[in-house]
């Protein structure tokens, strides 16, 4: 399995000098099978998907399926700015987390994509779109295993991902707040019994990080973790390694850097840095 990892920004884009290095774009991963030429999985849709495109699958029309993590502003912004879905000759299903009280998923993308919001509705653009929600549990696209499990995040149902091609697994849980169940053993949060699951002997997690341990008690409220948290999580569930992800808005490489630095005895721990390609 192939890992690119487009966009590694929480909340918002984030440009300029002082966020280079690490990447500005917000949420976006996208997996590609042993020797294929382009990926056929992505994970979220955040303004990396607009790297995905360039980047990854350049003229050609992107065939494949988008898992949205929750419908957040950063994690599907990049859905109308698509290039390499909205051609003539591509096939994109978006699956997002099934809504409390069902709902049509071509409708409830709509409530963002529409006007007076946005000039063009999902279903405006070119090629064929197929929506779609997804419930917990087991599920198979483009060729991988993917388990969905709810976890906590403010504001909207959200899932966390495993994603296996029956040879390597990698967790997506870009926004996590474990301390919503409580303060757990460490004061990180809970070790809940779906973010193990997830987690379990993955060859990498790819985690939130968006907040340091001391600003867990002003900001968890708002639905994000620490990076310590992943890392703990890591070790209890078997997992070979972890990557810290959707990095505080205004988190500057010099920042990141003396995160990184911070990591220099954990060895399985980094900080993503977008544009990063892993092979499993």
């Amino acid at each position: 399995m192939r890992i690119d990892l487009c966009g590694v920004r929480g909340s918002t884009p984030t440009p300029g000098r002082d966020y280079e290095r690490f990447g500005g774009h917000t949420s976006c991963v996208a997996l590609s099978h042993d020797g294929a030429e382009r990926p056929t999985l992505i994970l979220d849709a955040g303004t990396g998907l607009r790297e995905a495109s360039r980047r990854l699958i350049g003229a050609a029309p992107f065939s494949g399926t988008v898992l949205l993590s929750h419908l957040h502003w950063d994690h599907i912004q990049g859905l109308p700015f698509f290039a390499a879905g909205d051609r003539d000759a591509s096939r994109v299903s978006v699956v997002l987390p099934e809504q409390p009280g069902g709902g049509d998923a071509l409708e409830v993308l709509k409530q963002v994509m529409s006007p007076p919001f946005f000039p063009v509705g999902p279903d405006e653009l070119r090629g064929y779109w197929r929506l779609a929600a997804l419930a917990p549990g087991e599920s198979e696209h483009e060729g991988f295993q993917v388990l969905a499990r709810e976890i906590p995040h403010k504001g909207g149902r959200t899932y966390g991902f495993r994603v296996s091609d029956g040879r390597s697994a990698v967790t997506y849980m870009p926004d996590h707040c474990p301390t919503a169940l409580g303060p757990g053993p460490d004061g990180y949060g809970e070790y809940h019994e779906a973010a193990l699951a997830l987690a379990a002997e993955s060859d990498v997690v790819i985690h939130d990080a968006q907040l340091l341990p001391s600003e867990l008690g002003a900001e968890a409220s708002m639905g994000h973790s620490c990076g310590e948290y992943a890392v703990e999580l890591a070790r209890r569930a078997g997992a070979r390694s972890v990557l810290f992800f959707h990095h505080r808005p205004n988190r500057t490489d010099a920042e990141l850097d003396a995160v990184q630095a911070g990591l220099s005895g954990e060895p399985r721990a980094s900080v993503a840095v977008q544009g990063t390609r892993l092979d499993l």
